[in-house]
């Protein structure tokens, strides 16, 4: 959401990306309601037209969002007053996008940038900003960052908002996002919980995964691994003249049907719209200031690079973390990844005809982006997670084995879950968290 808001101060004369990290926080905050609120002119697209599946339920903006001006000249609630001309003003209105709304990144865009480590990085900066003299004295701009951040992601939000997604019966955002994605993808993150900001009495993940019931998608990974490699398969096969194309296009369509049906299954009524939502704010909070070239807590902490992969090092050597080693994969698929998910999620690829479109060329280029962007997604889905996508099935001689499966992939038996552990007594720990 940031990241959109970053796009409408760059295309406003005399602005730049980086404008929104002047914007005072109150004004974030309040800017996230009607963000939220302009799904609802967001146009109509997929297979069926249809808004349903973007979120699960075509009423649910409507449902959560704050209650309009009973006249369209009436106060809002509680605008932003955000102005694209000057960040550091109150304009005392709403500021919502006027054409096409606003369609926000799929879950697996937070899933992705939070792999990378760098929500913990940025965290143990701020904790030794505000508590400490371990870094550099920032610059204003700095300053204007941390307050920010500390009070948009580490604080309990504004009451009434549609970022409160924390309350007494769900209480660390932490476990709730991590709930959230397990649910969804049937994945964890690659690293725990750090030890300083677990809870005491914490039950590690069964945190985030006792009360799910039946509600997960363990299959995703090995469906979607799957559709990458009759993809890559494709690919290969696309300009063959001669010899076997083994690629069933039916096959790829039924992948996608599959992964679509999985993830609706977690969207009925609008379930995980606003935790999507929050948590794909919150990440791009995190992700434009490493993204950004210049960003002020980039520049106070000398963390110069040419990328945002080699940013977030620069600054985990800082206060002695390590992010995760594919971070630079991580980021780059975090964009194309949702927009492949947001698209299976729409129906685009539900027929054996359309599903070709993402290995076959077509007459006039016209789906030439969409190849380079599965190519790439191929490449740096096999480098970020290890999986071995364009491996060829086992067997040497071509046409001995067929190249899909017996069986579509489906995840194995459940394990007998195990008694939950008995809280653990609190320990002292003088102070240090």
């Amino acid at each position: 959401m940031f990241r959109n808001l970053a796009q409408l101060f760059a295309a406003t004369p005399g602005r730049d990306r980086r404008d929104v990290f002047l914007v005072h926080p109150i004004q974030l905050s309040r800017w996230l309601d009607e963000a939220w609120d302009s799904a609802r002119t967001v146009p109509a697209f997929g297979d069926p037209t249809t808004l349903e599946p973007f979120l699960g339920a075509a009423d649910v903006v409507e449902t959560l969002n704050l209650p309009r001006p009973q006249v369209t000249t009436g106060a809002e609630v509680a605008p932003s007053g955000v102005v694209l001309t000057d960040p550091d003003v109150f304009g005392g209105q709403a500021l919502r996008p006027q054409a096409s709304g606003l369609a926000w990144d799929h879950l697996a865009y937070a899933y992705l940038v939070e792999s990378t480590g760098v929500f913990e990085v940025l965290a143990e900066v701020i904790r030794r900003l505000v508590t400490g003299e371990t870094l550099d004295t920032l610059s204003a701009g700095g300053l204007r960052w941390v307050r920010a951040t500390e009070e948009l992601f580490f604080r309990d939000p504004p009451l009434f908002s549609i970022g409160g997604v924390t309350s007494a019966v769900r209480p660390d955002d932490r476990v709730n996002r991590r709930n959230c994605m397990w649910r969804m993808f049937g994945m964890d993150l690659p690293h725990p919980i750090p030890a300083r900001w677990a809870r005491p009495g914490s039950a590690g993940e069964q945190d985030w995964k006792s009360d799910t019931g039946s509600g997960v998608n363990t299959g995703f990974r090995e469906k979607w691994t799957e559709l990458l490699r009759q993809v890559w398969l494709g690919i290969e096969n696309a300009r063959n003249e001669s010899g076997p194309n083994a690629t069933d296009k039916e096959y790829v369509a039924f992948l996608c049907t599959a992964l679509k049906d999985m993830m609706a299954m977690r969207r009925r009524g609008g379930q995980l719209a606003r935790e999507e939502f929050v948590y794909v704010a919150t990440m791009s909070w995190f992700h434009l200031t490493l993204e950004t070239p210049d960003t002020p807590i980039v520049v106070d902490l000398r963390a110069d690079a040419t990328n945002a992969a080699d940013r977030l090092a620069k600054i985990a050597q800082r206060v002695g973390l390590q992010p995760a080693a594919r971070s630079r994969e991580l980021f780059e698929l975090a964009d194309l990844m949702s927009a492949m998910l947001r698209a299976i999620e729409l129906g685009v690829f539900d027929t054996g005809e359309k599903a070709e479109t993402l290995y076959v060329p077509l007459a006039g280029g016209v789906n030439a982006q969409l190849l380079q962007d599965m190519n790439r997604i191929i490449d740096l889905w096999q480098s970020a997670t290890g999986d071995r996508v364009k491996d060829r099935p086992v067997g040497g001689v071509v046409g001995s084995l067929s190249a899909q499966p017996l069986r579509i992939p489906a995840p194995p038996p459940p394990v007998p879950s195990l008694p939950a552990p008995a809280p653990t007594p609190a320990v002292a720990t003088n102070g240090r968290g």
